[in-house]
C-alpha cells in the first residue's frame, strides 16, 4: 500500500540535520537535502496536486530533543503525512558531547513511541526513515569538541544504532507505518560504489545519498 498524496496536503519531514542540511541557514525552508528533492519530484510529476511541504529538522537533535518541540514544531502544524528521521545522535550523543551519555535502546523506543501516538490518535500517515550508518575508513573530527572518530568508536556505534534501527521497525509495524530501510539500502548500494560516494561521512549524505533517500521516498507515494 502506499500513501496517496491529495491535491492540498500537507507534509512534514522532521528529524536531525539529514533532514535539516543547512535550512536554517538559507532561504530555502527546505533546506538542500532529500525533503528538497521530494517537493521538487513531486511537483514535476504531479503539477496537478500541489502539496505543501514542509520540513522542520534541526542538526543535532535526539528523539528527547524532538520531543521537547513535538507540539509547536509538527503538531501544531496539523500535517497529513509526517516523515520522521532520527537516531544518528542517540547513537553518537555518549561520543560527541561532553554531557552526553549512552541513551538506552529502551528509551530511545519509549521517547520515538510518544512521538507517534498523537499523530496515529490524529489519522496522520506515518513514514519512519530508519537511522544509518555506512562504514568509512579513516579517522575524523566530529561533534561540537572535534572528538576523533576512528574504526573503533565506528564498531561502537554500529553496536549500539543496530538495535535502535530494531525499534523504528518495531514501531512501523506498531503504528502501521511505511517503513524506508534506509541502512540496508545504503549498505547495498555502498557494496558496489564504496561508502564514500553516498555518505562521505558516513552518516551525512553526498548529493547522491539524498537523492537516493528521495527516490526511496517517493516510491512509498502516489
Amino acid at each position: 500500500m502506499t500513501i496517496t498524496l491529495r491535491a492540498g496536503c500537507t507534509v512534514m519531514f522532521t528529524g536531525d540535520s539529514i533532514t535539516d542540511c543547512f535550512r536554517l541557514e538559507t532561504e530555502e525552508s527546505l533546506g538542500y537535502g532529500y525533503p528538497l528533492r521530494i517537493a521538487g519530484e513531486w511537483g514535476l510529476r504531479h503539477p496537478d496536486r500541489p502539496v505543501t511541504w514542509l520540513n522542520s529538522g534541526y542538526r543535532g537533535n535526539r528523539v528527547a530533543d524532538l520531543e521537547n518541540r513535538w507540539a509547536a514544531d509538527v503538531l501544531a502544524a496539523r500535517p497529513d503525512v509526517v516523515s520522521i528521521l532520527v537516531g544518528v545522535n542517540d547513537m553518537g550523543w555518549h561520543t560527541l558531547d561532553p554531557d552526553g551519555h549512552k541513551i538506552p535502546v529502551e528509551d530511545f523506543e519509549a521517547g520515538y513511541d510518544r512521538l507517534l501516538a498523537p499523530l496515529a490518535e490524529a489519522g496522520t500517515e506515518l513514514v519512519l526513515i530508519e537511522p544509518f550508518l555506512l562504514p568509512t575508513g579513516g579517522v575524523m573530527r566530529a561533534g561540537r569538541n572535534s572528538v576523533l572518530i576512528g574504526e573503533a568508536e565506528r564498531k561502537e556505534w554500529r553496536a549500539d544504532l543496530d538495535p535502535k534501527i530494531q525499534a523504528v521497525r518495531r514501531l512501523a509495524r506498531r503504528y502501521d507505518a511505511h517503513l524506508l530501510a534506509a541502512d540496508g539500502m545504503f549498505a547495498e548500494l555502498a557494496a558496489g560504489t564504496g561508502s564514500e560516494h553516498w555518505a562521505a561521512d558516513g552518516i551525512h549524505p553526498t548529493p547522491a545519498g539524498h537523492a537516493a533517500l528521495a527516490t526511496a521516498w517517493l516510491r512509498l507515494v502516489a
